[in-house]
């Protein structure tokens, strides 16, 4: 290696210039090789991290659109509380009765459709049989009260009976007595006349008897009706006007 050096260096000029124009020939390939890589490995750095930014944006978005899809259930949600509140209490200013609001707050797990506790009790002014109602009809009678809770009886519970009268020209009135164990909105209204006037879709309101339920009050609609107890008196199935599996608030009519 020293001598061809020296050999090198030695050479006249001009065969020095052919000598080196040969080796960069030789080797000018593989420097054209190696600046391709280099900038392919660039373009494809600056590829790769843009698509990491665009993973990481995308990821965001998506978490992003279900945060507005949350708040806007939120907001619907809120705006029917609020007008469903706002009607109740224009319902309640028109009200003949002293009404109380209260929100239902529990459900019997063991008796799932006739019971329920609201968060009124004692220190609201709320003793037992108080009558509970909602703007479409009557729910049923306090039963309990405790100190902030109390429970409440639904219309169809065997221990809550309604003296009822049917809205006809003959007036018929009949008790209000348990409800069906697969239609919780079914009632059956007994003890009504052998000759009762009693057809489908005829009105039910309290007729103001036993001194628990005031007179007025709205309880539903005649579904059918049929004789019973070899025709001592008529049995009528009537249709409530309160949703009772839908409660959420509720009013109570104080003394």
């Amino acid at each position: 290696m020293l001598v061809l050096t020296l050999v090198v260096l030695n050479l006249p000029t001009q065969t020095a210039a052919r000598l080196k124009l040969a080796v960069s020939s030789l080797f000018l390939p593989l420097f054209g090789l190696a600046g391709t890589t280099h900038e392919l490995l660039v373009r494809g750095a600056d590829n790769l991290l843009p698509r990491r930014e665009l993973v990481r944006e995308l990821e965001q978005l998506h978490r992003d659109n279900q945060e507005l899809r949350l708040l806007a259930a939120r907001g619907t949600e809120a705006l029917r509380e609020n007008n469903r509140l706002r009607d109740l209490i224009g319902w309640q200013k028109q009200s003949p009765w002293k009404l109380k609001p209260a929100r239902v707050v529990l459900r019997d797990p063991a008796n799932w459709w006739r019971s329920i506790q609201i968060d009124l009790g004692r220190r609201d002014g709320l003793v037992p049989n108080l009558p509970v109602l909602t703007p479409e009809g009557l729910v049923g009678r306090v039963a309990l009260v405790g100190l902030t809770r109390s429970q409440v009886l639904l219309l169809g519970d065997p221990s809550c009976r309604v003296s009822a009268l049917v809205e006809n020209e003959k007036r018929d009135q009949g008790i209000l007595g348990s409800g069906g164990p697969v239609d919780t909105d079914l009632v059956e209204l007994n003890y009504l006349a052998p000759a009762a006037d009693v057809k489908p879709g005829q009105g039910v309101m309290t007729s103001g008897l036993g001194g628990v339920f005031p007179k007025g009050i709205t309880i539903g609609k005649i579904v059918d009706a049929r004789p019973v107890e070899y025709g001592l008196y008529t049995q009528a199935r009537v249709k409530l006007a309160a949703n009772l599996g839908g409660l959420e608030e509720v009013w109570v009519l104080l003394p």
